[in-house]
């Protein structure tokens, strides 16, 4: 049976989706499970007529947000390889019946540009299915063709700012991101009312990580892996260490 070590903690989650099995780890270890979700994501067609058809050697997916929304396109567009960045978008695209030929050791951008050559032989067309927030790090960092599809934008949730400041203003909270723009919306809407202070911070992935640290903001979790799972777990590990 899980040990109640996270009993008068709440942990919120700032990202678009609530995962149950998250939701019910933190349960189990007698915590609070919050969703405050400060951005989401719109669909976007701006591009669709360009790529919605004919092939490519790779498509390559950051993010689960890019392949649900790929999801939606009724396109013909056809791949040899598919490559993904995260096991949540691993997962996406398998339960869409997709293959997925390559994913790098750590859930990077960084990373994968520094790993993808090695399965890759050839000058290969790439797609590149992105946010609108996404970074040029692929574009740029790969010696290949790398095409770029933006199929939907990153839009602030303004909608929980209320609840989320008076769950920190009366609770023991950790506050979990897992994106640069959840960092912003944040430090523009809530860090003025409550303080960074008043939270404990843990992040996702190194990107998240230096967006809070230009707020000279200090990061108290940032796990080696990067998923929700992981935070989860070192929080917990850090909470049975006391």
């Amino acid at each position: 049976m899980p040990s109640k070590v996270l009993a008068g903690h709440t942990i919120a989650l700032t990202g678009t989706k609530k995962t149950q099995t998250i939701h019910d780890c933190i349960v189990q270890h007698g915590g609070e499970a919050e969703l405050f979700p400060l951005i989401t994501t719109a669909s976007v067609t701006a591009e669709d007529a360009r790529y919605m058809s004919g092939h490519y050697d790779w498509l390559i997916f950051t993010s689960q947000n890019a392949v649900d929304c790929f999801a939606q396109k009724a396109t013909t567009l056809t791949a040899t390889h598919i490559a993904a960045v995260g096991e949540k978008t691993k997962q996406a695209l398998e339960a869409l019946g997709m293959i997925v030929d390559f994913m790098p050791t750590i859930y990077s951008a960084d990373v994968f540009i520094k790993e993808f050559p090695s399965v890759v032989t050839g000058k290969p067309r790439c797609l590149f299915i992105r946010g609108s927030h996404a970074k040029p790090t692929i574009r740029e960092g790969l010696p290949y063709s790398v095409d770029e599809w933006t199929v939907y934008e990153t839009v602030v949730q303004t909608t929980f700012i209320k609840d989320f400041i008076t769950c920190i203003q009366t609770k023991n909270v950790t506050v979990i991101f897992a994106s640069p723009s959840a960092v912003d919306v944040f430090h523009t809407y809530i860090a003025p009312i409550v303080g960074w202070d008043s939270i404990r911070v843990a992040a996702i992935g190194h990107v998240t990580a230096s967006a809070l640290q230009k707020h000279n903001v200090t990061v108290a979790v940032q796990p080696q892996v990067y998923t929700m799972q992981a935070v989860i777990n070192e929080i917990i590990q850090l909470e049975e260490q006391k």
